[in-house]
């Protein structure tokens, strides 16, 4: 039996990578495959009555260190500095927005049909507003560069913003000026706490001699993620912080204080250690939507009581997102497609509160949210032609002429 577990997980993962290759030709985004095959595999399992434990409390466990691993590989490949400034206050704004508004929108419906609080039903509609980095981050490799770093901005900033919320809301029974001023508070200690452990971690990877040096790295910054999340302080936070500092160390180098993680060491072993998170990422987080594909059963994806209300907010979030590239003048196309619903929307969903669920809000009316929010995005993808390496985003182009021109000389040589 523990052969055969072995055998079927090498091969669900090596075809999870043979879908991760092909995703750039076909258009399709993995993460439809994969829950897919994870499907197949539960009603091959179902077929041939196999006693298969009960696997529901992993998909947490997986669905916490893919984020951490997931947002780290993101915030890694940012580069940070002035020229980045428009693009970061962009994709801040268009990851903000539809936050609050389509989870006011959202949770005055939910506070309707349910007869819940504002605050219960507010709770309830978050985790449906924030985009999955775990699907948007790989489904924008295909992207011109310009589109994929807004999107990898925008969705990690999603992520954020969207925990940030979440807890605020589930952790304040009452929401007046002491709630904001303990939720400043334990902002500025995760900030706090981030330089000091992003410090302390560099410092070790430019300074372990060990062959082994990267994997406690991670475990470390795992463990800090968990530590802070048990005193329900917005660990994300550090996660990014720690991806920029090492992954733009290159300009921090003129600094005299820099000199201490021996420069030329570090950045060798940062380019490893990137090497070393994206492995690690694309297993687990193939392992999270197997499982999910795996746990997924027929009735709740056929639901018909959830159906409707699945379709309108999907309607719901792509008229936000059209809209409000609209209004910033981004080009719509293939932006307006990566809002997928993921990874984060179900580990949010599994940490509402028991006291605030409402019927409306179960697990069919999720299951169905993702899949059709990464239905639209598949579709929208393999309707988009194919962008060139060089291409620009909206937002360079209206940089660029910005530059004043050149007036007309009238003499004439």
């Amino acid at each position: 039996m523990n052969i055969a577990i072995i055998i079927t997980i090498c091969t669900l993962l090596l075809i999870a990578y043979v879908f991760s290759i092909t995703a750039p030709r076909t258009r399709i985004p993995s993460v439809i495959l994969l829950l897919l095959l994870g499907w197949i595999v539960r009603q091959a399992a179902d077929f041939l009555e196999l006693d298969i434990p009960r696997l529901t409390p992993l998909l947490p466990i997986l669905g916490t260190i893919g984020l951490v691993l997931i947002v780290l590989e993101g915030s890694l490949e940012l580069e940070l500095d002035k020229s980045k400034t428009p693009i970061i206050k962009r994709s801040f704004l268009v990851a903000l927005i539809p936050i609050l508004v389509l989870g006011i929108a959202l949770a005055y419906l939910f506070q309707h049909v349910s007869g819940a609080s504002l605050r219960v039903s507010l709770i309830n509609a978050i985790p449906l507003c924030v985009i999955s980095s775990a699907i948007a981050i790989p489904s924008a490799k295909n992207l011109s560069p310009a589109n994929r770093e807004f999107s990898v901005y925008e969705s990690t900033l999603s992520d954020i913003l969207g925990v940030l919320f979440f807890n605020f809301m589930a952790l304040n029974t009452v929401i007046n000026l002491s709630a904001f001023l303990h939720f400043g508070l334990q902002l500025v200690i995760m900030i706090l706490v981030s330089f000091v452990a992003t410090i302390g971690l560099s410092y070790l990877l430019s300074r372990i001699d060990h062959h082994v040096k990267h994997t406690p790295i991670i475990l470390l910054l795992i463990l800090i993620f968990a530590v802070s999340e048990v005193y329900h302080l917005p660990a994300l936070i550090f996660i990014v912080i720690f991806g920029l500092f090492i992954g733009n160390f290159d300009q921090l180098k003129r600094f005299r204080w820099a000199q201490q993680f021996r420069a030329e060491a570090l950045d060798k072993e940062v380019n490893k250690f990137k090497e070393i998170t994206m492995e690690a990422a694309f297993v687990v987080r193939a392992l999270f939507f197997l499982l999910f594909g795996y746990l997924i059963e027929t009735a709740e994806i056929l639901n018909p009581e959830t159906s409707v209300w699945a379709v309108g907010i999907v309607v719901l979030i792509f008229l936000i997102r059209a809209l409000q590239l609209k209004v910033y003048g981004l080009k719509l196309r293939p932006l307006v497609f990566l809002a997928p619903r993921g990874l984060i929307t179900i580990l949010l969903f599994f940490t509402i509160p028991v006291g605030s669920t409402i019927p409306v809000m179960n697990k069919s009316l999720i299951m169905q949210v993702i899949v059709l929010s990464a239905l639209v995005m598949m579709v929208g993808m393999m309707t988009t032609r194919t962008e060139k390496p060089e291409e620009k985003s909206l937002i360079e182009e209206k940089e660029e002429t910005k530059v004043t021109e050149v007036p007309y000389s009238e003499t004439s040589s």
